[in-house]
């Protein structure tokens, strides 16, 4: 069978992807935005987010133009020019999802005043555009470039160029979000004492922009980078597995995607739910659905395509159904970990409920308890990882776990869907509250919020759980371009590279997390401001300055993303060719097990506080108002950059090291 056109299939579902996307989003902006009121708060939270994307990517367009003439120089104009469509390419995926989520929010809170299924509908398709994007450009821009040029080596600057505008987007996200969240939240709820998202709070315009800033292109940027980089670092194993037996190896890691992408938009149209439902339910029913089909039609895949047999350069044997278990191995990954972190974070768990009781003896107890739980919540994705590490390499050797990778980020669709679909239900009840709508509308959008923060989670899990995995597969593509055999501790220079590659995380955390912390204060400052000098702000009867904040967060965000992104660019490199291979091995080594614990440790711990404080507004530990209630939101304001900022952006930081290296491992033979 000739392989050479197979990845044409790959272009046919990314543009099957697009084309459904626009289809959702035609469906979403058919519905009513509600009343004038409604319409004007929608409209300042669209061009609020809007504005900071414009401003973010208008920052990163000198230091792309860096890249691409260093690439264009050093590797020629096939590697530049896939570095520039995988950036062009992330930054479009954002923009659209972006623009469709922040115009649903209203149309959700107006679906709200009819039935929980119709405002479920709306938010849920409006994720899906943000979702069917990511998975459907990044499928096109690998099997297009692909059979353009050829060769997997040449196009893998497309994944770098995804990283970088992930890495970015993570970061700069992640600042804008926490720093009006905690601004909102801390002089808010706590100093005034006023309802979250009440119209009075100077910051809530930026609060609710963050959501989507944060939640929506961020993690749509994060895994349209690890669907790019695990796509290409496969092939590249791929074609060292098979050789140049007519492109089967690269053309198999395209078809799984394929069929990842029609199976999330199958399984799009699964969700649906009653009035009296979870609408939890109807989420995992297209998360396992998406998960059924792909195992199905991958099965068929791999015997169809697959030698009945074949004995690798290393001596592994490879046959369908020892790669088809590989497979198997990264969908249960995406299972596994979305159970073991819906554990740790719901609400209706044991360990939020334990830092909820713990709030009751104070905020020092509460931070106790979230750090524990945290701490305690990596034991287990860890050992999921390494079964599925495991199994997949006894079963089909290295090929194998980077079709167990692959396999796991088939399923992003439906994953950024259920992810996106929670920013919007998040606005829909915050435009409720400020438009002053009947409270049963709250509370419709409010149990859409309450499962929007699981899915939050669950989907946090997942790109942790895929960067781990992800970077494995890039480990092993950097190992074959840089002709190294293994990493040798008893090397010095390997013994440098672990140290350091260990300690980026830490650094990098603590530059976000500083910069959370230098943008919040501002916002505060700011919010009290309003509070004590606009007359009649507080009683009602003043209209506060919105874009104040908003700007504040925009220009923080902007400012303070560069510091950490440099230190992820620049470190591989400096290493890599300051002390070479051995060194660099063992930096990409130490980042990725440190960075993978960190992240799951601060996720954890911020969606544990955060679900903590819920569970005490339910009316447990005395409720709102009480000191229970205090302690717990300031378990949460420590939480939210653990979650929203730090945690998630180490993903981006491992991957963009390891699509670094493999730009740079040639030259490091």
């Amino acid at each position: 069978m000739d392989f050479s056109t197979m990845p044409i299939w790959g272009v046919v579902a990314g543009i099957i992807g697009l084309l459904m996307a626009v289809i959702f989003a035609k469906n979403v902006l058919k519905e009513n935005a509600g009343n004038d009121k409604m319409k004007e708060i929608s409209r300042a939270i669209q061009v609020g987010a809007m504005a900071y994307l414009n401003r973010q990517y208008r920052t990163l367009i000198p230091i792309a133009l860096v890249i691409f003439i260093a690439l264009f120089v050093l590797k020629g104009y096939p590697a530049a020019l896939s570095f520039l469509v995988g950036a062009v390419s992330s930054a479009v995926a954002g923009y659209v999802g972006m623009a469709i989520t922040t115009r649903a929010n209203a149309r959700t809170t107006e679906a709200a005043r009819t039935s929980l299924n119709k405002a479920l509908g709306v938010s849920f398709r409006a994720g899906a555009v943000m979702g069917l994007a990511v998975a459907g450009l990044g499928l096109l821009g690998v099997a297009a470039l692909f059979l353009i040029f050829g060769d997997s080596e040449t196009i893998n600057s497309f994944a770098f160029g995804a990283s970088a505008i992930a890495l970015f987007a993570r970061v700069g996200g992640g600042i804008f979000t926490k720093a009006a969240d905690v601004g909102a939240d801390l002089v808010g709820k706590v100093e005034a004492g006023i309802p979250e998202d009440d119209p009075r709070n100077p910051a809530v315009i930026a609060d609710n922009v963050g959501d989507n800033v944060g939640d929506t292109a961020g993690m749509g940027a994060d895994l349209f980078e690890s669907y790019a980089a695990t796509a290409i670092a496969g092939m590249l194993i791929g074609y060292t597995t098979f050789g140049s037996q007519h492109g089967i190896g690269e053309a198999i890691f395209i078809i799984i995607g394929a069929i990842g992408i029609i199976a999330s938009i199958i399984s799009c149209f699964f969700v649906r739910t009653g009035e009296n439902a979870n609408p939890q339910m109807a989420l995992n029913l297209g998360l396992y659905g998406t998960n059924i089909i792909t195992a199905i039609a991958s099965y068929i895949a791999v015997r169809l395509l697959l030698p009945a047999s074949y004995t690798t350069a290393d001596g592994t044997v490879l046959t369908p159904n020892g790669v088809f278990i590989a497979i198997l191995c990264g969908l249960a990954v995406n299972i596994i970990i979305g159970i073991i972190t819906e554990y740790y974070t719901s609400n209706e768990k044991k360990p939020a409920q334990a830092i909820a009781a713990a709030s009751e003896t104070g905020a020092a107890t509460n931070l106790i308890t979230g750090l524990a739980v945290g701490m305690k919540s990596t034991a287990l994705p860890v050992l999921t990882i390494c079964a599925a590490t495991w199994a997949s390499f006894h079963f089909a050797g290295v090929f194998g776990i980077a079709m167990a990778a692959m396999a796991m980020l088939s399923t992003a669709g439906i994953i950024v869907a259920i992810d996106s679909f929670g920013p919007v239900a998040d606005n829909a009840g915050g435009i409720a509250e400020m438009a002053e709508l009947d409270p049963s509308v709250r509370k419709t959008t409010d149990r859409l919020d309450a499962v929007g923060n699981t899915t939050a989670a669950i989907a946090k899990g997942f790109a942790i759980g895929s960067a781990a995995i992800t970077a494995l597969v890039l480990f092993n593509a950097f190992a074959d371009l840089a002709d190294l055999e293994a990493i040798d501790i008893l090397v010095p220079k390997t013994i440098i590279g672990l140290f350091i590659g260990a300690a980026v995380p830490f650094l990098f955390s603590s530059l976000a997390m500083q910069a959370v912390g230098k943008a919040a204060f501002d916002m505060i400052a700011e919010v009290r401001r309003q509070f004590r000098e606009i007359p009649g702000l507080m009683e009602g009867k003043a209209k506060p300055d919105y874009a104040a904040c908003v700007d504040i967060s925009t220009k923080a965000a902007i400012r303070q993303m560069i510091a950490p992104g440099l230190l992820a660019v620049l470190t591989p490199i400096v290493i890599g060719f300051l002390l070479g291979k051995d060194a660099m091995g063992g930096m990409l080594a130490g980042c990725t097990f440190s960075g993978f614990l960190m992240a799951i440790f601060m996720a954890n711990a911020g969606g544990a506080w955060d679900n903590a404080k819920k569970y005490i507004e339910s009316g447990k530990h005395g409720g709102k108002g009480t000191p229970a209630h205090a302690a717990a939101v300031i378990g949460d304001t420590v939480g939210d950059p653990f979650k929203d900022t730090a945690g998630p952006s180490l993903n981006a930081l491992i991957k963009v090291m390891g699509t670094i290296s493999l730009i740079i491992a040639p030259f490091l033979r």
